[in-house]
């Protein structure tokens, strides 16, 4: 007895794993230009803070020494208050 196969009525496509590649690197884009994004935000604020003088820094709560730290971390007031800087 011989067994014959119909490849038209099984036949799989590569759509869907295409389709999750893509959406890997859109992702992976994404993902991309919001670290970079952040980093141009992190360099910005370390400039801007660098800029001030110490008694600037003084007035606002922040050491030079804690300018990284500050600006690495910008959800976080080292005095345990939130910061928003715009």
């Amino acid at each position: 007895m011989a067994t014959t196969f119909d490849m038209s009525t099984s036949r799989q496509t590569l759509a869907p794993v295409r389709l999750g590649l893509v959406r890997f690197g859109l992702d992976l884009l994404t993902n991309c230009r919001a670290a970079l994004r952040e980093r141009h935000e992190r360099r910005r604020l370390q400039a801007r803070l660098s800029d001030l003088s110490d008694m600037a820094l003084h007035d606002i709560g922040i050491s030079r020494g804690e300018i990284d730290y500050v600006a690495a971390n910008r959800d976080v007031d080292p005095r345990g208050a939130a910061i928003r800087m715009t």
